[in-house]
């Protein structure tokens, strides 16, 4: 599972800066400066989790579950959000109109919420496991 979840956040990663200097360089002059703000956030979010990711791989401290929970949590949630983030953002270069899915944002968002707050609780039950020894 380990060797998964860090493939998964080197690839978002990678994606990250590719994907993040294609909206810097590419899209400059085809989009308006508020939707090349809002394509950076959902970039800034991919290589966020792109980090977690990482970090959830080379901690020890978990369970093959909880991993495994965060894991797709994170995935699913990067393509929901900062996906629909990015087309959003170039909305106007495209004959699909991404607002009519533009509900899957806050899905997304909250999948990467629930993935941040299960490895809370596992600190939480780690702290309360240890105390009790």
């Amino acid at each position: 599972m380990n060797k998964k979840i860090l493939i998964a956040g080197s690839i978002l990663g990678a994606l990250g800066i590719i994907i993040g200097a294609f909206g810097a360089h590419g899209l400059k002059a085809l989009i308006s400066s508020e939707s090349q703000l809002t394509f950076e956030t959902g970039v800034r979010y991919q290589m966020y989790h792109a980090l977690f990711l990482l970090f959830i791989g080379s901690y020890n401290g978990l369970s093959k579950k909880a991993k495994s929970i965060i894991f797709y949590l994170v995935v699913f949630g990067v393509f929901c959000f900062s996906g629909s983030i990015y087309g959003l953002a170039t909305n106007e270069l495209s004959s699909f109109d991404f607002k009519q899915i533009g509900f899957i944002t806050p899905i997304g968002g909250l999948l990467l919420i629930i993935a941040w707050i299960i490895l809370l609780i596992n600190f939480l039950k780690t702290n309360a496991d240890k105390s009790q020894n």
